[in-house]
């Protein structure tokens, strides 16, 4: 395993980390003894193949459920100098309650401290604010720290870019967990922002939400060749020295295999990668259009400036990738968690587009009598189940 000094942390961080949001028995908290014994020996043996590939960053949060308490049966038998621990609590208007989580992770962990605290999700400017007001979260995380229960803090986000950079320059924050990877470069300022802080970066769930990767479409299988879409991927975000770690979130042992494969690519990514994102770029212009593939995002309203607040750019973006890629399983997936996911995925769906006026919200698109179309095509292609997060099933 390679690994990166994870910015003014200092840790050194392996290339990919083992998120905990795959493998734990359910998504609400129960008493251990309600854990199936052939769940608990399946996290058992994927935690220790990922400590023997050298994966020793485990990653968590109090809001996974049994997540916590499961591995609690297992970090402490662990050599604790070896390994890196991080826990997310989400932000709270009361801060004691944030405390109060806090403590219930170290408990269910059993251990005398966390390497890493994140704030987990801020991912809007009321809760960036509940976590930076005085006396707020972000304080109480500062106490814990003085008292030797936190090494370092952080915070998670699916944001918008603006949000995610505001929080970044307030300089409170050791290191970041935020989304970036090929077919969404958003957060690249974000990312720089960070690097000139000297943060740690932490890309979350690339292969998921970064196109279902684990199940390819045969058309992005092809366009990646040689590489499968999982391998170009990681090879993608770790060409950039900024990145320090790639969440893997595996739910078995052989989860970690494919990414595996990444780790001899990384010193010739200059070669093997250009032939491959010309290829992704052009069948992108193929697909729709040079005109349209370099302005499509112009002049497009947050979902908070729409009617019905719909998520204009996110379905446009989603048509996109499934014209493009034939990224239809992840299209329907990300689609319907519109409306469905809160702060988490913002905004909602086009059900119902035509009777809204999205004129006004739209002057500045070069496409705005064309959207509104778009729009009602792309939901009768990507309609289906209303599909909720991981963490609300």
């Amino acid at each position: 395993m390679y690994y990166r000094r994870f910015g003014r942390t200092e840790l050194p961080m392996p290339l990919f980390s083992c998120g905990g949001m795959r493998y734990q028995y359910q998504w609400q908290d129960t008493t251990f003894d309600q854990v199936p014994e052939a769940n608990q020996k399946q996290l058992e043996v994927t935690l220790m193949r990922s400590l023997e590939l050298g994966i020793n960053h485990i990653e968590t949060a109090r809001a996974y459920g049994t997540s916590e308490m499961q591995l609690g049966k297992i970090l402490p038998k662990l050599p604790r100098e070896r390994i890196i621990v991080q826990t997310k609590v989400c932000p709270h208007p009361d801060p004691l309650k944030f405390k109060q989580d806090f403590d219930q992770s170290l408990a269910y962990l059993q251990l005398d401290y966390v390497d890493l605290l994140a704030i987990h999700g801020v991912n809007n400017w009321e809760l960036l604010d509940y976590t930076m007001q005085p006396n707020g979260c972000l304080a109480i995380a500062k106490q814990l720290q003085i008292e030797g229960k936190v090494r370092f803090i952080g915070f998670s986000s699916h944001a918008a870019t603006e949000v995610i950079i505001k929080a970044i320059n307030s300089n409170e924050f050791d290191y970041v967990n935020l989304h970036w990877y090929y077919i969404n470069q958003n957060n690249w300022s974000a990312i720089e922002a960070a690097h000139r802080l000297d943060m740690g970066v932490f890309i979350i769930s690339p292969s998921d939400k970064g196109g279902k990767l684990y199940n390819p479409p045969e058309k992005l299988v092809r366009l990646c060749s040689p590489l499968s879409p999982i391998v170009f991927n990681n090879l993608f975000c770790l060409s950039h020295p900024q990145i320090h770690t790639l969440s893997i979130g595996p739910s078995k042992p052989s989860d970690f295999d494919e990414h595996l494969k990444t780790i001899p690519l990384l010193d010739r990514w200059d070669e093997i990668l250009p032939p491959i994102l010309q290829r992704l770029e052009q069948e992108f212009i193929n697909c729709l259009g040079e005109d349209w593939v370099k302005t499509w995002h112009i002049g497009l309203p947050t979902h908070e400036q729409t009617p019905n607040q719909i998520n204009i750019p996110v379905i446009l973006w989603l048509r996109n990738l499934a014209i493009a890629y034939d990224l239809i399983d992840y299209g329907k997936m990300r689609y319907n968690l519109l409306g469905n996911a809160s702060h988490f995925f913002p905004g909602n769906n086009a059900e119902n587009v035509e009777q809204f006026d999205l004129s006004q919200c739209l002057v500045n698109s070069p496409y705005a009598d064309q959207i509104p179309r778009l729009l009602a095509e792309t939901h009768q292609w990507l309609k289906g189940e209303a599909i909720l997060r991981l963490s609300q099933t």
